[in-house]
C-alpha cells in the first residue's frame, strides 16, 4: 500500500502525515507501536500530572486525548471503508479534554486502555481491503479517505511525542 494521495486529505493533517517515515501504513504501526508504547510505559510519575505552562494539558490530559483522537480517526475510517455517506461531526478536542475526569484516573490505567485501543486500531486498518483503504467520506465537512486517516493516526502520535519531548520531560 502506497503513501496517502495528499489531494484527498485535509491540509491541517499534512503534517502529521509528513511525519510519518514509512511508505507502509502497517509498517508504520508496527514502528510506532512498539517505541511509544515503552516511551508511555516510561514517563515518570511526578510528571503525570506536570502541565509545562498555565492553561496547558497535563501529560494524562495528553494521553487522554491522544485516545480520544485515536478513537475518533478510527471511527471515520471505518464509517468510510463501509461507505457510508452521511457528514460525520467534528470534535472539539479542548472541551472533550476538559469533560473526560482524568484527574481522577491512575497513568496505568490510561496507558493500558492505549495499548488496547492501538492493538484494536492495528487490526481494524490490516482488516481494510485495498478497495475499503480507497474510500472516501466527509467528517467536519471536509473529504478524507481511510488510507489518509490511518497515517494521520499514526503522525498524531508522533506529533504528540514530540511536544512531550520538548516541553514536558
Amino acid at each position: 500500500m502506497a503513501r496517502p494521495d495528499l489531494s484527498r486529505v485535509p491540509q491541517h493533517y499534512h503534517g502529521y502525515i509528513n511525519q510519518v517515515k514509512q511508505d507502509d501504513l502497517m509498517t508504520a504501526f508496527d514502528k510506532q507501536s512498539r517505541k511509544m508504547l515503552r516511551f508511555f510505559k516510561n514517563i515518570p510519575e511526578d510528571k503525570q500530572d506536570y502541565a509545562y505552562a498555565p492553561g496547558k494539558w497535563t501529560l494524562k490530559e495528553l494521553l487522554q486525548h491522544i485516545i480520544d483522537a485515536e478513537r475518533v480517526f478510527c471511527y471515520r475510517a471505518l464509517t468510510f471503508s463501509r461507505n457510508d455517506k452521511n457528514n460525520l461531526p467534528s470534535f472539539d478536542e479542548n472541551e472533550w479534554t476538559s469533560e473526560s475526569n482524568v484527574t481522577n484516573r491512575d497513568w496505568k490505567d490510561l496507558f493500558e486502555e492505549f495499548k488496547a485501543l492501538r492493538k484494536s486500531t492495528e487490526y481494524l486498518f490490516s482488516s481494510f481491503s485495498n478497495e475499503q483503504l480507497e474510500r472516501s467520506g466527509t467528517s467536519n465537512n471536509n473529504s478524507n479517505y481511510v488510507l489518509g486517516l490511518g497515517f494521520i493516526v499514526v503522525g498524531h502520535v508522533t506529533h504528540h511525542i514530540k511536544i512531550i519531548k520538548e516541553k514536558y520531560l
